[in-house]
């Protein structure tokens, strides 16, 4: 059934309906959601006030896209895994927000090493996300409380 499906997209859609990204192979580690960089707020109403996981995904993605396309920042981004990226980040602002996620990635220090992140590099990220989260309609004082989670991040990622 699958291999005729799969048939029917290759005639309809051409070769790239069969291409699917997947992500690249990493060295083992830990998996702990304690590697997501910060404790979960209580409470459902933050993952509420994120839309829940559309909501999450869409923030995300945006935020992806707008870096990848900032000439700020873009470089950083080149020769690694989106699609991991992508689910890593997706399942990190689930877990922080209190969703039914757990994060699987590795921890801030270990997901960052050798990148040589600078502390513009942190500020141009933050405002594409912020831009993410205004187009995605989140409440200012919601988008605040998120951001405060995610600010001591930067002693980790940030190396001077």
């Amino acid at each position: 059934m699958y291999a005729m499906l799969t048939l029917a997209l290759l005639l309809v859609l051409g070769p790239q309906a069969a291409v699917v990204p997947t992500e690249q192979p990493v060295a083992s580690y830990v998996h702990d959601s304690a590697n997501a960089g910060a404790t979960p707020f209580r409470g459902t109403a933050m993952w509420r006030a994120f839309h829940e996981a559309a909501g999450i995904a869409r923030i995300v993605d945006d935020t992806v896209d707008r870096s990848l396309i900032d000439p700020r920042i873009s470089d950083i981004f080149k020769g690694h895994d989106m699609v991991r990226l992508r689910r890593t980040l997706k399942e990190q602002f689930c877990y922080i927000l209190h969703g039914p996620c757990d994060y699987s990635g590795r921890t801030m220090a270990a997901a960052h090493k050798d990148m040589g992140v600078q502390q513009a590099d942190f500020a141009a990220l933050v405002e594409n996300l912020q831009a993410a989260m205004r187009k995605e309609h989140i409440r200012f004082d919601a988008q605040n409380r998120f951001l405060a989670k995610l600010a001591p991040m930067h002693r980790t990622v940030v190396k001077q």
